[in-house]
């Protein structure tokens, strides 16, 4: 979550700086100055997917680490009774 807020923050303040800035100009808004603020929210979209598609990649490595734990868990549990097994065997 705070990898999409830190790219759509500054977009975002961007995108409100200029807009407000256009709205209080003289002269009206041009074509250029739309298509930079198009251009702009175009940005805000791309970050907000790739956040996305990074936050769908960290649940699944997550995913991954807890069924390597579990699987490292049995076989720490089947270490120990194998080792107690081998003690209780007469030498």
């Amino acid at each position: 979550m705070s990898l999409l807020k830190n790219f759509r923050t500054p977009v975002l303040a961007a995108v409100m700086f200029i807009s407000i800035a256009l709205l209080a100009g003289c002269g009206g808004v041009s074509d250029a100055q739309y298509a930079e603020l198009n251009a702009l929210r175009d940005e805000v979209k791309s970050l907000e997917a790739q956040a996305n598609t990074l936050k769908d990649q960290k649940a699944q490595l997550e995913s991954d680490i807890q069924t390597i734990n579990r699987k490292l868990a049995e076989c720490n549990k089947q270490k120990e009774e194998t080792k107690a097994n081998l003690e209780k065997l007469p030498k």
